[in-house]
């Protein structure tokens, strides 16, 4: 029988900074790792022809990560799970009509009991569900993929990295910009390469999005009361809308933050040093989590203190919508997941040849350019206009697609994973920490011992 998880809260140089990763061509940023770099997690699966799969976990994000899944080569989906029958059995039709021979099992524990065969798990449960489901699955010597957040507790986080080195099986959060080709290559030949943003003084992040009306369910579809109750729900309302509860998710901060929260520690090379944060439920009256935030994280860098500064609004989706924006004295990169979001500046004060990193390749000359004429200027003191630049890579595949495709590479040893969970927890650690810090209503201090799972 399934027992409810306890919901309880509970100096390098600068050139050896640099030379960490600058060593990777631009070619490289779009293929694996070679089978050399294997994590010391090991365990990695022998050459198959097909990998035996399953998701575990048909929601919202199931949905998403089952479009990709389907169209990857040489997976063989053979089941699906999830407590409520509306949502397992629509998948179950969905890829059988894709022909895949898919079961259907209600929880984790009938799926292990049954499949014999698999290779690895893709783990999209609510996240309170995430590290009971994963730790289990590694014990019974199953790869994992497990999305973001790792847990709704630091314990659990914790213990998923635990039982990762204990099994010597893989396990991959999902953080999924880690694989993105854009993000790998903007890091890796821009920022730290060429150094395009010279020294980078400050970071801002966020995720507004509208307003949106809590999630029902259709006509009789609705699950039993003491169903409910086995697996930690409440009520349907609950069960449908658990990103909002306590004990079950994190609120926005850890559903939509830990996105942009983990660019700034994966692009600052290391966790966060102190948070400040501010929220409420300001709006939404029916919620356990706050309905926005703003955060204020501090990072210690080679060349000094950086700040990186997060907001998420769950009441408009003015101002871009998501992105990651990183500014130094020299330039600025804004990147996001969607192509025409993502923009370069050259600060005028610059000393490089942005035009000889479009000979190279590097950068794409911008359709528009921010162009400023005296009888426009509001104020003398007015910085000079900014000449406007594209990253000149894209590629045509769902966005979910190289995370789980290096997950899988990882899993037939061709590779290493780009988001290990040890590597993850530190990411995890500071965005609970935000969480922590809006309840304090003051600063906190945060060592790196801390963030070491």
């Amino acid at each position: 029988m399934v027992t409810p998880p306890n919901n309880s809260n509970r100096e390098l140089t600068r050139r050896e900074f640099l030379g960490t990763t600058a060593a990777a061509g631009a070619g490289l940023l779009l293929t694996s790792c070679s089978p050399e770099a294997a994590p010391k997690t090991g365990g990695a699966t022998k050459t198959l022809s097909k990998l035996n799969v399953a998701l575990i976990g048909c929601g919202a994000q199931g949905q998403v990560l089952l479009d990709s899944l389907m169209v990857i080569e040489g997976l063989n989906l053979v089941a699906v799970v999830d407590i409520w029958d509306y949502n397992r059995n629509s998948n179950v039709r969905r890829l059988k009509s894709q022909g895949f021979e898919v079961k259907g099992y209600r929880d984790y524990e009938e799926l292990l009991a049954n499949e014999k065969d698999l290779q690895a798990v893709i783990v999209a449960t609510p996240d309170f569900w995430h590290a009971p489901v994963t730790n289990a699955c590694l014990k019974a010597g199953l790869h994992v993929y497990c999305e973001k957040m790792m847990s709704n507790t630091i314990d659990g986080a914790r213990s998923m990295v635990k039982t990762m080195r204990e099994t010597g099986k893989l396990l991959q959060i999902g953080h999924q910009r880690r694989s993105n080709p854009r993000y790998l290559f903007a890091l890796n030949k821009l920022v730290r390469e060429a150094q395009i943003c010279g020294r980078i003084t400050a970071a801002h992040a966020q995720w507004n999005r509208t307003v949106t009306n809590d999630l029902g369910a259709p006509r009789n579809s609705e699950l039993k009361p003491e169903l409910l109750a086995k697996y930690g729900f409440k009520d349907m309302h609950q069960f449908r809308n658990w990103r909002w509860f306590k004990g079950l998710g994190g609120g926005p901060l850890s559903d939509l933050g830990a996105h942009q929260i983990d660019i700034f520690n994966w692009w600052f090379g290391g966790p966060a040093k102190s948070v400040i944060a501010s929220g409420g439920n300001d709006y939404y009256k029916n919620h356990d989590w706050y309905d926005n935030a703003m955060v204020i994280y501090e990072f210690n860098t080679p060349e000094g203190v950086a700040r990186a500064f997060y907001q998420v609004q769950t009441t408009t989706s003015a101002g871009g919508g998501f992105f990651e924006m990183f500014t130094g004295d020299e330039g600025t990169i804004k990147m996001a997941e969607n192509p025409s979001t993502t923009k370069l500046w050259r600060e005028d004060r610059s000393t490089k040849s942005w035009d000889e990193l479009v000979g190279k390749g590097y950068l794409q000359a911008s359709a528009v350019a921010a162009v400023t004429s005296d009888a426009t200027k509001v104020d003398v003191r007015e910085t000079a206009p900014l000449i406007q630049y594209d990253i000149p890579v894209s590629f045509a595949k769902k966005i979910h697609q190289p995370h789980l495709e290096n997950f899988f590479n990882a899993v037939r040893g061709n590779g290493k994973l780009n988001c290990p969970a040890d590597e993850a927890f530190a990411s995890e650690y500071v965005i609970h920490k935000a969480n922590e810090a809006i309840v304090a209503e003051k600063k906190l201090v945060i060592t790196k011992e801390e963030t070491e799972a």
